[in-house]
């Protein structure tokens, strides 16, 4: 009796477990520009789409807007696995590419799939006061530029101050090789312009979490980038900027940097329940 008893209240906890278990939905293929504008350009409706990854049944729930990397010049959205099953919502995006359009109209796409996120993700549940910029490589450099440089969000009306946190993975700091390459500049040859990240420090942006890959495995110089990033948010003023090196890990650091990811998205929202 006593053994079917205990074999009871096991069977009643797995259940209980399995039945509080989060499911998600995935959304596909959601144009982020208004019908008109697609009209425009074919190139808009071919690449300027996102998808939402979104637990069901929840309201209030964070969301991360996460750019592919590629260069500025390849790639697609994609839900990696290291962000999934988490108890938040990914926005994977997409947004049209070098050479087919210059680097100013990646960062055009960047801002306004990030105004889409902030007017639209309420409809499924999300809070709006809870969304996170998010990125590896060229999505990294994305993400710092809308999230620094406050003009490129406030042409679709959103303040660039709303985003609940910034975490660049690998991002490159300075002006983006594609642009220099736009130039004729070679990417050896470093420059810091309005379309550095760098250019854009200041003490009221988001909080900052950067996370590059080992000084001595990584492109170029990206971990000096970050590490000259990170010195100057502070110098401006900035008090919540950190950055991590991952050891041993070159540019394609995306697995281990992930539970760094979800530890700062757990501390944010922690920081604005309260």
């Amino acid at each position: 009796m006593k053994k079917i008893f205990l074999s009871l209240i096991l069977l009643l906890s797995v259940t209980l477990i399995t039945a509080q278990k989060t499911e998600y939905t995935t959304a596909t293929n959601i144009p982020y520009y208004s019908e008109a504008e697609a009209k425009t350009d074919p190139y808009i409706k071919e690449r300027c789409v996102l998808d939402i990854y979104y637990p069901k049944n929840t309201k209030g729930f964070t969301t991360v807007i996460w750019f592919h990397g590629g260069g500025l010049t390849g790639g697609n959205k994609e839900l990696p696995e290291g962000l999934k099953d988490k108890g938040f919502c990914v926005v994977s995006v997409n947004y049209r590419l070098s050479p087919k359009v210059k680097v100013q109209k990646c960062i055009e796409d960047a801002a306004a799939a990030v105004a889409w996120t902030f007017k639209n993700i309420a409809t499924y549940g999300g809070d709006d006061s809870l969304i996170i910029v998010s990125g590896h490589s060229a999505g990294a450099y994305l993400a710092l530029m809308v999230g620094l440089d406050k003009k490129w969000l406030k042409a679709d009306g959103v303040d660039a101050n709303s985003i609940a946190g910034l975490i660049p993975l690998s991002a490159q700091t300075i002006t983006h090789f594609e642009i220099r390459k736009e130039r004729g500049i070679p990417d050896t040859q470093p420059i810091v312009d309005e379309f550095a990240p760098l250019y854009h420090v200041r003490a009221d942006a988001p909080p900052l979490l950067l996370i590059t890959g080992d000084r001595e495995k990584e492109m170029l110089g990206r971990y000096e980038e970050n590490a000259y990033m990170m010195r100057m948010m502070k110098i401006a003023g900035h008090k919540q900027t950190t950055l991590y090196e991952l050891q041993g890990f070159g540019h394609n650091m995306t697995e281990p940097a992930f539970p760094l990811v979800v530890k700062e998205i757990q501390r944010i929202k922690a920081l604005k329940k309260k």
